[in-house]
C-alpha cells in the first residue's frame, strides 16, 4: 500500500513538473513575442520617419513627396487595428516613389541624398526581418497553445491568443539595388 502512494505520489509530482516547465515555457515564448513586437514597432516606426524625413527633405518631386509623406504619416498615427493596412500602403508608397532606379540615383546625388536614401535602405530592410522575428514567435507559441495539456489545465492563463503581424513588406527593388557607401 505504501509503495503504491510513493508511486502515485512521484507520478504527480511528475506531471506537476512537466505541466510547470510547459506553463514557463509559454510565459517564455509570450514573453518573445512582447519582445520582437516591441522591435518590430521600432523598425516601422523608423522606417516612417525616415520615409517622412525624405518627403520633406525637397529632395524628391513635389508629387512624390505627397504621396511618401501621406503614406507615412498614415502607418505613424494608425490605430492598432488599422496598422496592417497603413504600414502596406507605406510599402506600395515606397514601391511607387523608387520604381525606378533612375529616381534612387536622383536622391542619392542631391545634397544629404546619399545618406538619407542608405538609411532608408537599412530601414525597409529591416522591416520584413522584425516581422519574421515576430511571426516565428506567434508561429511557436500558437502550436504550444493548441496542444490538449495547454487547454485542458489552462496553462496559458488570461494571455491573450498571438497575433500574426501581416502585411505587404516587400522593399522597393532599386533601393536595395545598390549598397550605401
Amino acid at each position: 500500500m505504501t509503495a503504491t502512494l510513493i508511486w502515485i505520489l512521484v507520478a504527480l509530482v511528475a506531471i506537476g513538473l512537466y505541466l510547470s516547465w510547459t506553463a514557463g515555457r509559454l510565459d517564455r515564448l509570450h514573453s518573445r513575442i512582447d519582445a520582437a513586437r516591441a522591435a518590430l514597432d521600432a523598425q516601422l516606426l523608423r522606417r516612417a520617419s525616415v520615409a517622412q524625413e525624405l518627403a520633406t527633405s525637397g529632395v524628391l518631386d513635389p508629387a512624390a513627396s505627397i504621396v511618401l509623406y501621406e503614406a507615412a504619416h498614415a502607418a505613424r498615427q494608425a490605430e492598432e487595428e488599422q496598422r496592417e493596412v497603413a504600414e502596406s500602403e507605406l510599402s506600395q508608397a515606397l514601391r511607387a516613389v523608387f520604381s525606378e532606379a533612375q529616381q534612387v540615383e536622383a536622391v542619392r546625388e542631391a545634397p544629404g541624398g546619399e545618406a538619407a536614401a542608405g538609411e532608408l535602405t537599412e530601414a525597409v530592410r529591416r522591416v520584413p526581418m522584425a516581422r519574421r522575428f515576430h511571426n516565428d514567435a506567434v508561429r511557436a507559441a500558437r502550436a504550444l497553445r493548441r496542444h490538449r495539456k495547454v487547454r485542458w489545465f489552462r496553462l496559458a492563463g488570461h494571455a491573450p491568443f498571438p497575433l500574426a503581424f501581416e502585411m505587404d513588406d516587400e522593399p522597393p527593388t532599386p533601393l536595395l539595388d545598390r549598397t550605401p557607401v
